[in-house]
């Protein structure tokens, strides 16, 4: 596809190319040659020039891929080899990184199992889910979709995969993903001896059986079965205890936590060995949850595949790669993404701030008047004498001074001094450091920044997002079933991980 040109010769970074001047076309999309097939390759090139593809073709790749989704049992059944890849939150950019042969292997002759949460945080869904539509199209018997919690109406609206659809087609695009999304199965059993779901298991599933007799072509609902193999998360405790065999999911809103006793009870009932499910970041891209003492298989296992989640984490990614009955776990880093701004915000509304800071910078320029014996640090007493001189406000201050209207007068521009000297200190920091303000924000469970944080300036609003484990807290908060009251939003912060860098291999 054509670039975008440069006919003045202006671009700025001339090493980076620009994106595709148009959507790809619908002939270069689905060739004659591959039999109405889309050409994943060359798709998987365009996107990542940051190009598009029309509306209408767009269309046409989820209407064909969900021919083959609703044939689809709500569990599937897979043999090795295969590769289990856990939430990949719009990171396209990762996802380039996860197909390549070393890490996940080659589409091409490689068979993959995805547990879901392909949408929202990153930038990049929309261009994640066109790629692995296409891929599947290609390779029917090979790529495999199970459904995360964030494949819904309200996770989507809740944080920013709407935002991205509205921004870079229409409503009318959205609603007809979250018809694909409701196509999406619920579970794979794999080598006879896993289960793989995206979040865990429930006291309502005795069997698989349960599973299949679910009805999963619709919007999830906020308790039972269903909700659960979405939502549920293993207990946080080395040995895997609870008071009784479930506890309140207190942290998402809804589902439950589960340890040691319900899910040996599970594994042991349907001839299993371990629970395989995504859901939960992990700094290096997996957890072994070694409930049953160290010696045996994990009871659970957690895959999470997207490095440096939201931008901020530093976390590794993984994913499992099983062959011979042998499971692998492979990691990998972050890869470079073009940056955009937040919320797919455009140049206008993110200039704002900084014309706020001038034009308030220039009310204080105006009504610096204030009391000469004021000595409050937001005050700049010399900049205050300076303007004074200039206009030659000394001799009707001094009169003011000798007046009987002194109080009042003084007392109300020195309030209106201090307040416009506090909106400039506030706009320069929200301008300074809108991005780290976003991520905070993201962080606090209510969606509000801590009480004076902006006041308190950059080193304040740096120290609020420098633990991952609070930051992994306040997230996992986030994550939490919303109610339609609620307002989308996004992000947050941990600690580098360390270098060392495990392989773990188990029999």
């Amino acid at each position: 596809m054509d670039v975008l040109k440069d006919p003045v010769n202006d671009r700025q970074v001339k090493t980076l190319k620009p994106p595709p001047h148009r959507p790809l076309s619908k002939n270069l999309m689905f060739p004659d040659k591959l039999k109405n097939k889309p050409d994943w390759k060359l798709l998987k090139d365009h996107l990542q020039r940051e190009g598009r593809i029309a509306k209408e073709e767009l269309f046409k790749l989820v209407a064909d891929c969900n021919k083959l989704l609703k044939n689809e049992g709500n569990v599937l059944y897979l043999q090795d080899p295969l590769t289990v890849v856990g939430d990949i939150h719009g990171q396209y950019y990762d996802l380039l990184k996860l197909l390549e042969p070393k890490v996940g292997g080659n589409p091409e002759t490689t068979k993959y199992l995805f547990l879901g949460d392909f949408v929202d945080r990153g930038s990049y869904s929309i261009e994640v889910v066109i790629l692995l539509y296409a891929i599947k199209l290609n390779y029917p018997n090979t790529i495999y979709f199970l459904r995360g919690n964030h494949e819904c109406r309200q996770l989507t609206a809740f944080f920013n995969f709407k935002d991205e659809c509205l921004y870079k087609y229409d409503q009318e695009t959205y609603e007809m993903l979250m018809d694909s999304f409701d196509l999406f199965p619920l579970a794979c059993i794999i080598n006879s001896k896993f289960i793989a779901i995206h979040g865990g298991i429930s006291p309502d599933l005795k069997s698989i059986e349960d599973i299949k007799k679910l009805d999963r072509y619709h919007e999830p609902p906020r308790s039972g079965l269903f909700c659960d193999l979405l939502w549920s998360d293993p207990v946080d405790h080395d040995q895997g205890n609870l008071d009784g065999q479930w506890k309140s999911n207190e942290v998402r809103g809804c589902s439950w936590f589960f340890g040691i006793d319900a899910s040996m009870k599970f594994l042991q009932r349907n001839s299993l060995i371990s629970i395989i499910r995504a859901h939960e970041a992990q700094l290096d891209g997996y957890k072994m949850h070694r409930w049953n003492g160290g010696q045996d298989f994990p009871v659970v296992i957690t895959i999470f595949s997207a490095p440096n989640y939201c931008d901020v984490y530093n976390n590794r990614g993984a994913v499992i790669k099983f062959e011979n009955n042998t499971l692998n776990i492979q990691q990998f880093q972050y890869t470079p993404h073009p940056y955009l701004l937040p919320n797919f915000m455009d140049i206008f509304t993110w200039s704002i701030p900084f014309v706020a800071e001038k034009i308030t910078e220039m009310l204080y320029n105006l009504i610096q008047a204030g009391d000469q014996g004021d000595d409050d640090d937001d005050v700049n007493q010399e900049d205050i004498e300076q303007f004074k001189q200039m206009t030659g406000q000394n001799k009707q201050f001094n009169k003011q001074q000798s007046g009987g209207s002194t109080g009042k007068s003084t007392e109300k521009l020195k309030n209106k001094l201090k307040f416009v000297a506090t909106m400039m200190k506030l706009q320069k920091t929200l301008r300074e450091e809108s991005e780290s303000v976003m991520k905070l924000k993201g962080a606090c469970p209510d969606k509000r920044l801590p009480k004076g944080i902006l006041s308190a300036g950059k080193t304040a609003i740096s120290d609020a997002l420098a633990d991952f484990n609070v930051a992994k807290t306040a997230d996992i908060v986030n994550e939490k079933m919303p109610s339609q009251a609620q307002v989308p939003q996004q992000s947050i912060a941990i600690k580098k991980p360390s270098n060392n860098t495990q392989q773990p291999k188990k029999k």
